[in-house]
């Protein structure tokens, strides 16, 4: 790893957003906050609205973080093969299965969503931001028993052991609840994780601050 080489990532909790050190201002929390953000800073894609808690919130950190890079959108048929996903948390799609178990909670106010049904799979998450990028590299959401930086390390490290893969859009993602989430996002390239130690040390100071 390039030791002059700073880790640039996006943080998303029930109340904070932070890009890249930078709090952005917003009047809401939970849910509220998370449209409220979307329409500030990223207001152009409509399937957001459909999306379960976790992949808005997976979303939303992804969107700063490419925004706040500068990276160029790809268009129409454009799509690259080198970017990768990959995405860990606890807790996988339980918002979903809680809200839809709501649905077919009770007999007598049975109305089962095939709408929310999809969101119960944790890689749903990196299926939107794979197809909101055109991105068709790798896309992979490992549940973890809890925060484990060096079992991410690991993992992160081996998304590069093809020849296709040039940089990964890496993250944590968890959602208990509609307003309880916490996620942070950054972007790797193949120095970033030649140095285990390093990066498991990086990756533990961010995930310090989503406790």
């Amino acid at each position: 790893m390039e030791k002059d080489r700073n880790f640039k990532y996006t943080v998303i909790t029930g109340n904070t957003v932070t890009v890249c050190g930078r709090v952005l201002e917003h009047e809401h929390t939970g849910s509220a906050m998370l449209t409220e953000i979307y329409r500030a800073h990223a207001g152009d894609w409509p399937k957001f609205f459909k999306m379960d808690t976790l992949s808005k919130v997976g979303y939303l950190a992804s969107e700063l973080l490419l925004k706040e890079l500068g990276e160029r959108r790809l268009e129409a048929e454009e799509y690259t093969s080198a970017r990768a996903i990959v995405l860990f948390g606890t807790t996988a799609s339980l918002c979903a299965d809680r809200n839809y178990q709501e649905t077919i909670q009770d007999s007598d106010n049975y109305y089962p969503s095939p709408a929310l049904f999809v969101y119960t799979l944790p890689n749903i998450v990196t299926g939107e931001i794979a197809i909101r990028n055109h991105y068709r590299g790798e896309t992979s959401f490992y549940v973890l028993d809890g925060y484990d930086a060096g079992s991410m390390a690991f993992h992160l490290k081996c998304a590069f052991l093809d020849d296709v893969t040039e940089s990964v859009l890496a993250g944590w993602v968890d959602s208990t609840g509609n307003d309880d989430f916490r996620s942070f996002f950054t972007l790797l390239y193949r120095e970033d994780v030649q140095d285990l130690e390093r990066l498991e040390t990086e990756l533990k100071g961010i995930m310090d601050n989503l406790k």
